[in-house]
C-alpha cells in the first residue's frame, strides 16, 4: 500500500451563502477554489474536518463584513477522500515543510528579497489571520515534495489553535479547529445539508 496514501475518508464543512449551498447541493455550480496570497494552507477548497458549528461561526462573521459576498450563513457538508494528504499533523511533513522553508529562505536573501510575513488584521486578531508567509512557503514546497516523490497531493490538511483562550490561563483555544484545503476535486466523494441539530450548541439545542 501507498504509504503515503491514507485511504481515509472524513467529513468537512464549508461555510458560505445559502444561495451557494443549494446551487452545490442541487448540481448547478461546484465550489470555487481558494486562490488568496493568505490562505491558511495555500490553494484548495476549505473545509473544517469535523466541524459544521465552525463553518456556520465563519459564515455569520463573513457576513458581517462589508460588501461580503455571504448574506444568508449557510454550510454545506462534504465526503472527502483524503487520499495523498500532505498532513501537518504529521512530523513527516513538517520536518519537508522545515526543509524547504529554509532552502527558499536562503535563495530569496540571495537576491536580497525576504519572505512575505503573516499579518495580523486589528489589534484584537492574535492569531495572524493572513498567512501570506506560511502560504507562500506551501505553495513552494509541495510542488518541490510532489517532485522529489513523485506523488500529487489531493489535500493538505492542519490544526490550529486559534481564538481566545476557552478559560483564564487556558492553552486550550475556543476556535480550535482542523483545516482541510482540497487541492484534487475528485477527492469531494460527494456533498450533503448538515442535520440542523448539528449546528446548534448543546445549550441551544435544548
Amino acid at each position: 500500500m501507498d504509504l503515503l496514501s491514507y485511504q481515509r475518508t472524513v467529513f468537512g464543512f464549508h461555510g458560505c451563502d445559502k444561495r451557494v449551498a443549494d446551487a452545490v447541493l442541487t448540481g448547478k455550480t461546484k465550489l470555487s477554489a481558494s486562490e488568496n496570497t493568505y490562505d491558511w494552507l495555500a490553494r484548495g477548497f476549505y473545509f473544517w474536518e469535523h466541524g459544521p458549528m465552525r463553518a456556520l461561526e465563519w459564515a455569520i462573521q463573513q457576513s458581517k463584513r462589508k460588501n461580503s459576498h455571504i448574506k444568508e450563513p449557510a454550510v454545506i457538508g462534504a465526503v472527502i477522500q483524503l487520499g495523498t494528504c500532505f498532513d501537518l499533523l504529521d512530523v513527516k511533513f513538517t520536518h519537508e515543510l522545515a526543509r524547504h522553508a529554509a532552502t527558499l529562505e536562503q535563495a530569496m536573501a540571495g537576491q536580497n528579497m525576504p519572505l512575505p510575513r503573516n499579518q495580523r488584521v486589528g489589534i484584537r486578531d492574535g492569531d495572524w489571520l493572513r498567512r501570506e508567509r506560511d502560504c507562500f512557503v506551501l505553495k513552494y514546497a509541495i510542488p518541490e515534495v510532489e517532485r522529489e516523490w513523485d506523488c500529487q497531493f489531493d489535500s493538505v490538511r492542519g490544526v490550529f489553535q486559534e481564538g481566545a483562550p476557552a478559560f483564564k490561563g487556558a492553552g486550550i483555544k475556543l476556535k480550535s479547529h482542523i483545516q482541510i484545503a482540497v487541492r484534487d476535486p475528485r477527492a469531494i466523494i460527494g456533498y450533503f445539508l448538515p442535520d440542523e441539530t448539528l449546528l446548534l450548541s448543546p445549550a441551544t439545542a435544548s
